[in-house]
């Protein structure tokens, strides 16, 4: 028998990413889903079926969202509502007591971050960016070996993101890139957050080109983010390419690549390196959630008074690196912090 406390989950939307989040709040350890809401009429129930069936009855279903941040039987709540409605959840979560996890882009806007921040401190709760992928234990590898001198010291990196586009997902380039649409709200966050987490340090400038939609989203987006001191990272997301979420950091004495950041349930990670004296190696990790890990991790941070892995600087500073991209693919020129 299991006696450990579980933090009790609503949903606040039945996004497309439920189809993860939801069976990983419903496994978690230490979690326990108890109510999704939507403002489309039928549609929470219709999430909970399809991905949870055995826990129809058990868990409540709003057709309305407020009415779920009204439910005190709610602790925390995780935020998967379009890119420019975080900024206006997270805070109304807050101020009913509820502790919020928020699909990424945590907001479109850094004063945006700077509100939920001050949010979470009137109301004293916890708040993180729901970056899934930095739970996945290939990147305490990646850091284990990095930390070895291994590949000596990283001068360059390389990230790449992407995946075609669908019908089912076109609501994605509705809004354009002044309201959070387009790739580089969507999957740009990891390429960014990945990229500064290969150097640990803040970038100082960035240069972007994009292709747009008629709805001013940009559909792809390829630049190059300055560290200084010659360090860079170069980097493209595109909804017109094959699949892919890799990184590559090349050293002083090798190179060393995650080759799939997005693990499906399943996947052997895989990490492979070379080095300039002519060793090489494909390692295969078992198989993890990264979904899974994040709601514990934040389950856990609740339950226990913990401060989230994940920061709000973190987040004002991918937030910023995006809104630069952004600037500079709009106006051709490098844009300096």
């Amino acid at each position: 028998m299991n006696d450990q406390p579980k933090l009790r989950w609503g949903i606040l939307g039945a996004a497309r990413v439920n189809e993860r989040l939801l069976p990983a709040i419903v496994e978690a350890r230490n979690s326990q889903l108890v109510a999704i809401a939507s403002r489309r009429p039928g549609a929470a129930l219709e999430t909970l079926k399809k991905h949870a069936p055995q826990l129809e009855g058990q868990v409540a279903t709003y057709d309305n969202l407020q009415a779920l941040l009204d439910d005190d039987n709610v602790q925390a709540v995780y935020i998967p509502l379009s890119n420019h409605e975080h900024a206006e959840w997270a805070p109304k979560a807050m101020a009913r007591g509820k502790h919020v996890l928020i699909e990424k882009p945590m907001a479109i806007r850094v004063q945006d971050i700077d509100a939920i921040e001050a949010a979470a401190k009137q109301y004293n709760v916890k708040a993180m960016e729901g970056f899934m992928y930095r739970f996945h234990p290939q990147h305490a590898r990646v850091k284990e070996l990095l930390d070895s001198g291994l590949i000596g010291e990283v001068r360059a990196v390389r990230a790449s993101y992407s995946f075609m586009m669908r019908p089912a997902r076109m609501y994605r380039l509705e809004n354009d890139c002044q309201h959070g649409g387009g790739a580089m709200w969507d999957i740009g966050p990891y390429a960014v957050h990945s990229a500064r987490w290969c150097f640990d340090r803040d970038p100082i400038a960035v240069t972007a080109i994009s292709k747009y939609t008629e709805s001013g989203a940009d559909i792809a987006t390829s630049g190059v983010i300055d560290f200084g001191d010659g360090k860079h990272a170069r980097f493209d997301v595109s909804f017109e390419c094959s699949r892919q979420s890799t990184y590559e950091m090349i050293g002083t004495k090798g190179i060393l690549t995650c080759q799939a950041v997005w693990q499906l349930p399943g996947d052997v990670p895989v990490i492979s390196w070379s080095t300039e004296d002519g060793r090489s190696s494909i390692e295969r990790l078992p198989a993890a959630n990264h979904f899974n890990l994040e709601i514990e991790h934040f389950s856990d941070c609740v339950l226990n008074d913990k401060q989230p892995l994940l920061t709000f600087e973190d987040a004002r500073m991918n937030c910023r690196v995006i809104e630069a991209v952004n600037e500079a693919a709009k106006t051709g020129r490098v844009v300096k912090f």
